[in-house]
């Protein structure tokens, strides 16, 4: 159901006050879709996606997987963003200035885009103080694990991002704690999981891993050239 899976990836971001209704996503099919109209990074994603795909719904399950970790469904990268930037570029009026059509050389229709493109944290690295706008893009980002144990919460080994300097990259792999509060769904080890700032969303497929990594990387590797030009 592209509604329930839109609520899990949703949620924590929601529940750290960033995105989306104050009172919260709700439970039902009826309150998550009422609450991801609310929500100005992902909904306008959403209702692009599903007017160049022809598709009715934009909480379609399709769309939503596509969203959230970056499943080529046949969207032009340049014609969606330009699609994207008529509807962000006048809420977001002078304090965007990026949203220009220069950003379209790396556009796509995913979170990862508007995590590391729309987004301004990327546009902060490189000026002295890179600590707080790395952990945010690394945090934003749907990242990918390997569960290695369950007990009291889950331990996850994941890549959080490197940055030198000059490029953005995926470090090596490390342990993280999630704790059993931010699990949302039952996982046994050896699972890949997917993770979204300190919460536990979903299983992934392999299938879904090599879409979010590959996303992932292009992504990546747009942003460092942009900062590095």
């Amino acid at each position: 159901m592209g509604w329930d899976l839109f609520a899990r990836y949703a949620h924590a971001p929601n529940a750290l006050g960033f995105c989306g209704p104050t009172s919260g996503l709700g439970r039902s099919e009826e309150e998550v879709r009422a609450a991801a109209r609310r929500f100005s990074g992902a909904w306008p994603y959403l209702q692009v996606l599903a007017r160049l795909t022809g598709t009715d719904d934009p909480l379609d399950e399709r769309l939503v997987e596509s969203y959230w970790l970056g499943r080529d469904i046949g969207v032009d990268g340049a014609e969606f963003g330009a699609a994207l930037l008529d509807v962000i570029g006048p809420q977001a009026g002078h304090y965007w200035t990026h949203l220009t059509p220069e950003l379209l050389v790396e556009a796509s229709g995913d979170h990862c885009f508007h995590v590391f493109g729309v987004y301004p944290w990327s546009r902060l690295l490189g000026r002295g103080m890179d600590e707080h706008p790395l952990h945010v893009l690394d945090s934003c980002r749907i990242r990918w694990g390997t569960v290695l144990s369950v007990q009291d919460g889950v331990d996850v080994e994941t890549q959080h991002l490197s940055w030198d300097g000059a490029t953005l990259a995926l470090a090596g792999p490390t342990p993280e704690h999630i704790a059993a509060t931010h699990v949302q769904v039952a996982v046994e080890v050896g699972d890949t999981v997917a993770l979204h700032w300190e919460w536990l969303c979903d299983r992934l497929t392999p299938d879904q891993v090599a879409d979010l990594e590959c996303s992932t990387r292009r992504q990546l590797a747009a942003t460092s050239a942009r900062i590095g030009s």
